[in-house]
């Protein structure tokens, strides 16, 4: 369900429309389809198996990779090109990437779950959003989920923790709540 919000800019305190999205919303049709249709590889796995452990996962990868949706859109950089410059409000988890001065986060990888890009594999980049907080926030938890609304852009962003398909200059950003 979309629905519009007021949200409060952080520096100018004029209000705009931010439409608030899903994650899915920013992956290509394509790319959500092979995410949402595993491979039975992937879904025929025991747990606990040889095919289950990191290693024998990681050697099997480069050999399918080529010719595998799936595998495919696990990386992907594939973007909306209708979501760029488009205000937006999206609930995610932050991942800390820079601080000022007083330790409040400057720029952020946000992202759909708990636990991306500290744990590997990181999301697809179509689903990581590199994030500029020009005033920075207090980050006091990193259990905490948050609605971060402000300008997307579709903009290829990488980085030694992850890659990011879209970018945003953050407008506000609220702790989660439904």
């Amino acid at each position: 369900m979309q629905t519009q919000s007021n949200v409060l800019t952080e520096d100018s305190q004029i209000k705009y429309q931010f439409k608030m999205v899903e994650w899915t919303e920013l992956m290509p049709e394509e790319d959500l389809d092979a995410i949402l249709n595993p491979p039975s590889y992937i879904t025929d796995v025991e747990d606990g198996s040889i095919e289950d452990q990191i290693e024998s996962q990681l050697q099997n990868k480069k050999k399918r990779f080529k010719d595998d949706r799936y595998q495919r859109a696990l990386t992907s950089t594939k973007v909306i090109p209708e979501m760029n410059n488009k205000p937006i409000r999206i609930a995610g988890y932050v991942v800390p990437l820079a601080f000022n001065e007083a330790q409040r986060v400057t720029h952020f990888f946000l992202v759909p779950y708990y636990g991306a890009c500290i744990h590997v594999p990181p999301p697809p980049p179509n689903q990581i959003i590199y994030v500029e907080a020009k005033q920075g926030f207090k980050l006091v938890d990193l259990y905490d989920a948050f609605w971060v609304s402000g300008w997307l852009q579709t903009s290829l962003i990488e980085n030694d923790t992850a890659t990011a398909a879209y970018r945003m200059q953050m407008q506000s950003i609220q702790l989660y709540s439904e």
